[in-house]
């Protein structure tokens, strides 16, 4: 069920765990209880109707009252919209002129105080998830001071650790999802029978159903990686790079694995009620949420081009092996890398570069799992699938794509007053 991984991932992911390493001691304590034992969910308001994935120019604000802030914005597609106990609210201070600081703050709201009331102007009709809500929400409240989260530098740095610990949450709800699309797909390939044999022995369905088990493999990687750096411990604000390419990857990953189990089982799997109909709708959201796939593969892209020029290394196989998060797999596939890249390029072109990048690092997560005893036979199926897929990225990468938007076509349109 994404929607139940989803809640938990947002209680805690988006509300615990900023809660329990930015929040003051005397604040957090008799909220954790309340967690505990009395049933209470709490979510995180980030985005607003005019500044999407554009955070840091959110139009919130706070204004400090000495032992009260008050704080007035909207905000919208939040998790658990009107069912949150407490929400983590973001905003910016307003200064005696009437602008916004750059910095960012949050605080923490407890929706059933008097003052603290959020009001929820619409509940959408999202397409899928449909036990979670989400809606538009006013926010005019009065939260005490001492509910402000401490940063330990800025609230820009905050955010940046807070999102990035999330995004690498996401391969923990993705693992399930992409077993039970994979599993799924086996049992009815295993028991259909079509053209006198069973469906499981036809080469394309063979080819769908390695591919789910590298699905299934590259999440079970990235789950072991995220077990060992994801704590909150770590301060992982200057880890945006793996965190975007992890939470790209594996969410395309859902994306395909559902519409592979639909594929594979025909005009039965397109309805809502089957679990590949209302995966395909479910997980479509995750490709979006927490950062569009499209912006943060082009992040992973200019974020390699950045740590190339501070190396002084134009060509792409040397830096690998030398960069801690594809070294190994580029040992190994280091043969698909041996050019010189040109740092300046095209947006759409850094979108490939991000998506490149972002399976070489799976390879090298891969390869980590192997060497502690995962299933060796799914190891080398994996990363044989990895390689093929690099390979097919790095075509595109190399051809020239020059198609451009064409706002105002000259001469004929429509076909149909052609002459024959």
């Amino acid at each position: 069920s994404l929607a139940l991984s989803l809640t938990l991932g947002i209680n805690s992911g988006l509300f615990i765990q900023p809660l329990v390493k930015y929040a003051r001691e005397e604040v957090r304590g008799p909220i954790l209880e309340r967690f505990m034992n009395h049933r209470s969910m709490g979510g995180l308001m980030i985005t607003e109707p005019g500044f999407g994935s554009d955070a840091l120019n959110m139009q919130t604000r706070y204004t400090n009252l000495g032992s009260q802030c008050h704080i007035r914005g909207m905000k919208h597609w939040a998790g658990l919209t009107g069912h949150a106990d407490y929400w983590m609210l973001s905003a910016r201070e307003e200064t005696a002129g009437g602008e916004l600081r750059r910095d960012i703050d949050f605080f923490i709201c407890d929706a059933a105080r008097p003052g603290q009331e959020i009001v929820v102007e619409e509940l959408f009709d999202n397409l899928g998830l449909h036990q979670i809500p989400y809606g538009r929400n006013r926010i005019d409240v009065t939260v005490p001071a001492s509910h402000r989260l401490v940063p330990k530098t800025t609230g820009i740095k905050l955010l940046l650790d807070l999102l990035h610990r999330s995004r690498l949450h996401f391969p923990g709800m993705a693992l399930g999802f992409i077993r039970r699309m994979m599993d799924e797909s086996f049992a009815h390939c295993r028991e259909r029978n079509v053209g006198g044999q069973k469906l499981a022995g036809y080469d394309q369905v063979q080819q769908r159903l390695a591919r789910l088990q590298a699905a299934f493999t590259i999440a079970s990687a990235m789950c072991a990686y995220s077990s060992q750096k994801a704590g909150v411990e770590h301060d992982l604000s200057g880890s945006g790079m793996v965190a975007n390419a992890m939470k790209s990857f594996v969410t395309d990953l859902m994306q395909e694995s559902a519409q592979s189990l639909v594929q594979l089982t025909g005009a039965r799997a397109y309805r809502f009620s089957h679990i590949g109909g209302s995966g395909i709708i479910d997980s479509r959201p995750f490709q979006i949420f927490e950062g569009s796939n499209d912006m943060l593969y082009a992040q992973v892209g200019e974020g390699l081009i950045r740590r190339m020029k501070k190396a002084a290394e134009p060509n792409l196989a040397r830096f690998m092996r030398h960069y801690r998060h594809t070294e190994h797999a580029a040992a190994e596939m280091g043969d698909l890398f041996r050019f010189d890249l040109n740092l300046q390029m095209a947006q759409r072109k850094l979108v490939e570069l991000g998506q490149v990048v972002s399976r070489v690092m799976a390879a090298d997560m891969v390869m980590a799992l192997g060497s502690r005893g995962f299933s060796h036979d799914l190891i080398a199926s994996t990363l044989s699938e990895l390689r093929h897929e690099i390979a097919g990225l790095l075509g595109s990468f190399a051809s020239r794509d020059e198609a451009r938007m064409i706002d105002e076509c000259a001469g004929e349109t429509s076909w149909f007053n052609l002459p024959a």
